[in-house]
């Protein structure tokens, strides 16, 4: 296997070198640490590199497998982690200067439960700082410097996961962990050109992970290929004792047996029409592959004020979060000036009106179940136009309907994932929803889709 080859591995190629005596665990986290160490700076992408404790669980999951113990199809594989996620012994910066060098001294239960998978911790990688609560406007909002996409350094990679995306679309990483609050999975897998999944809200345990907004706040995780997102999802969910939201309803990867006739899948009225044109026609070539094994009907999404009641949940708990950062004085030495001031306007929201804003969402979210319920899934694009050049800031020149606040209010998994690449040589990207609970359906489509097509096995040069 040549170094491009293995550094673009899928988790059941590099699973089965580990297991034919191929290479072993200590060679390919080897390989992956210089990766990380070298390239990773390049994108701005690395936090910490966690060399010597890679190294001995790497040759603990090597012992383990020649004395039959074989924990799973993570066993032996190097991954990195969001740098919001605590691990013990290394530091936890949550991407924000005051913390840099501060250390929480336990491993999330993600971390843990990687670790009990046999899963090698290569590094912590970059975010944008506190996960964007701040309110960030522009890239460089990040103690590391902003996110450098590895399909054209001089654009973004998107956030607030911005250095997971960075990591696994250069082969940095065969896969890594980020958080969703409102976008942060969907955001760097679009711009990236990788494969992400939002899992449904208290799928995965939080505990031991930055709060941003504890009734929005998800983890997941970022890969090649639905069928690896799958395969690490089963990995890290579950109930957690630390964790009253964590649920207990098992989740076992496999695909989704057929469901006796063709999928049922919708489509919103009118949801590509200002996107960027790679973006529409690519679209509806992905569409055109659905269509083999799946029926699609164009719907309207109803007129929820999913919007006013997102920012208000989002900036009072947020408030609530960082009232001791913000009080203390710590907030002035944040890397983006906006996000010195955000704070202390989310201070002003009144409980009565997160409270307004509570009520309104439990019903938002039975009607949107509701409006779901008839589909399998529905189909939008993953962002309306391929990655922004950093020096021109977070505009937004196209824009597409989505369901990114209906599916992060209401808790509702979300897979993105490429479906090609425009005139740049940029990705673009489709997003399969589905209801509460429904990850196996949407990693299935998303996994009929990834075997009809090649566009996840693009990778930069």
């Amino acid at each position: 296997m040549t170094d491009a080859e293995l550094a673009f591995a899928s988790l059941n190629v590099l699973g089965a070198g580990l297991r034919s005596g191929e290479f072993s665990s200590l060679e390919i986290t080897k390989f992956f640490l210089d990766r990380l160490e070298k390239t990773g700076p390049k994108y701005n992408c690395l936090v910490t590199l966690t060399r010597d404790l890679a190294l001995a669980q790497a040759a603990e999951a090597d012992a383990d497998l020649k004395a039959g113990h074989d924990r799973g199809p993570l066993h032996g594989i190097p991954y990195g982690v969001k740098d919001l996620l605590a691990t013990k012994g290394i530091p936890t910066s949550w991407g924000a200067a005051p913390y840099r060098k501060r250390i929480i001294d336990r491993d999330a239960t993600v971390v843990r439960k990687l670790r009990e998978a046999g899963a090698v911790l290569a590094g912590k990688l970059s975010m944008v700082e506190l996960a964007g609560g701040m309110g960030y406007h522009q890239a460089n909002a990040s103690l590391t410097g902003p996110g450098l996409n590895p399909w054209d350094v001089e654009r973004w990679s998107g956030g607030s996961s911005s250095g997971s995306g960075s990591a696994v679309a250069a082969g940095l990483v065969p896969f890594a962990i980020g958080s969703e609050t409102i976008g942060s999975i969907n955001s760097p897998s679009s711009q990236c050109g990788i494969t992400g999944l939002r899992p449904t809200y208290g799928r995965v345990s939080r505990a031991g992970a930055m709060a941003l907004s504890w009734t929005l706040d998800k983890i997941g995780p970022m890969a090649r290929s639905a069928h690896d997102c799958g395969l690490i999802l089963q990995a890290i969910a579950g109930p957690d004792p630390d964790d009253p939201s964590a649920f207990d309803r098992p989740f076992r990867w496999t695909v989704a047996d057929s469901p006796g006739r063709k999928y049922k899948l919708a489509v919103l009225k009118g949801g590509v029409k200002a996107a960027q044109p790679e973006v529409r026609t690519h679209f509806e070539r992905a569409l055109a592959t659905f269509r083999e094994i799946a029926t699609i009907e164009e719907v309207d999404l109803p007129s929820w004020p999913t919007g006013v009641v997102a920012t208000t949940v989002l900036g009072a708990e947020m408030a609530a979060a960082f009232e001791e950062m913000v009080d203390s004085g710590e907030v002035f030495d944040l890397t983006a000036p906006e996000d010195r001031i955000g704070g202390f306007a989310s201070q002003t929201i009144l409980a009565t009106e997160y409270l307004r804003a509570q009520r309104i969402r439990a019903r938002i979210c039975r009607d949107y179940d509701a409006w779901l319920a008839p589909f399998d899934a529905v189909l939008t694009v993953g962002r309306a136009g391929t990655a922004g050049k950093i020096a021109e800031g977070l505009g937004k020149p196209f824009s597409a309907r989505s369901l990114l606040l209906e599916g992060n209010v209401c808790g509702t998994p979300a897979l993105t994932l490429p479906m090609g690449l425009d005139k740049e040589g940029l990705p673009t990207s489709l997003q399969i929803d589905g209801r509460a609970y429904a990850e196996t359906v949407v990693l299935s489509l998303g996994a009929a889709f990834q075997q009809a097509t090649a566009w996840h096995h693009e990778h930069p040069r």
